[in-house]
């Protein structure tokens, strides 16, 4: 038996013969049928015997199982010298790129980042922001309203109004996030993104918010950009700018509106607006994110199109 199973070339041979041998009606397992007839002494040859088949039947298994794995390796293998298979990668959409080196730039300021809800109550909204009911500044925006008279935020504002209730003052703090007005054209979406920044303390001025703007956008474009105010109108901030700066060919581009804050603002949230001043200002970071990268029409963005976004360069 020994010599036969040394002789076995394949491991389908040795399963036929351990079969023969171990299986229900093999030759080992009559011989084990018959131990309780067996001497001490007969039993201990038997025991020996199959103890010895066993482990012959092992080595020879793992022997041949070594041998064929030698031979797949022998003839199968990886050349490593081949290009590789071209990779699926997924890319940073651009809205989220300019959200984080905005957030960045803001935070290397000292300003700390808050959130707050999309559904919002007309205090947040518009009252605490010096919109009362009756003010005609309601009327500068479309906007979607619920049945219970909530509303889709029409600006990221009411952030800095639930930032003060909460913490008070001095605030140094921007919220970012996604507003909903009704319009729809290659500039405008009806859900599009803002950030927006408030600096309140004793000693704040108007010129540390142009000094703010300037170092804010020449941060984010790389580059040194001039920076221009015009006088205009929100009911929150008085007095109240909109800055542009200036762009290729020395084209001057609208990029947000700022102001002080208006001390109406600072009495709705329990500040003393003759101890207390600061300034706000607000941009949407989709067009940054177009002027930046070099986009022309806004819907690229919700589009949802994954061969734009492989292609994007982002």
């Amino acid at each position: 038996m020994k010599d036969e199973v040394k002789n076995i070339k394949t491991l389908e041979e040795l399963q036929n013969l351990y079969t023969s041998v171990f299986g229900k009606n093999g030759t080992m397992t009559a011989k084990l049928k018959t131990m309780a007839t067996l001497s001490n002494e007969e039993r201990a040859v038997v025991n020996a015997e199959n103890t010895e088949l066993r482990q012959l039947f092992k080595e020879k298994q793992t022997e041949l199982e070594t041998a064929t794995l030698n031979a797949k390796l022998a003839t199968e293998y990886i050349d490593v010298s081949l290009d590789c298979e071209p990779e699926n990668r997924g890319t940073i959409h651009p809205l989220t790129q300019a959200m984080k080196e905005i957030s960045a730039i803001l935070e290397s300021f000292g300003y700390s980042l808050w959130t707050g809800p999309e559904i919002e109550d007309d205090w947040h909204n518009f009252t605490a922001l010096n919109t009362p009911e009756y003010h005609p500044a309601r009327d500068m925006q479309d906007s979607f309203f619920l049945e219970n008279g909530n509303v889709l935020r029409t600006q990221t504002s009411s952030i800095q109004i639930r930032a003060m209730e909460k913490n008070g003052v001095p605030i140094k703090m921007f919220g970012i996030g996604s507003t909903y007005r009704k319009e729809m054209d290659a500039t405008h979406a009806p859900m599009f993104h803002q950030i927006e920044g408030l600096y309140i303390d004793k000693n704040v001025t108007l010129s540390d918010l142009i000094g703010t703007l300037r170092a804010l956008l020449s941060k984010f474009f790389e580059r040194d950009i001039e920076i221009r105010i015009r006088p205009s109108y929100f009911p929150f901030t008085e007095p109240s700018v909109e800055f542009d700066m200036k762009w290729e060919n020395g084209k001057w581009l609208e990029m947000g509106g700022a102001g002080m804050v208006h001390p109406n603002v600072l009495k709705n949230c329990n500040i003393d607006p003759n101890e207390y001043q600061g300034f706000a200002f607000g941009f949407g970071w989709d067009r940054m994110a177009m002027l930046k990268y070099g986009l022309n029409d806004l819907r690229k963005f919700y589009d949802g199109d994954i061969r734009w976004l492989k292609n994007s360069g982002f």
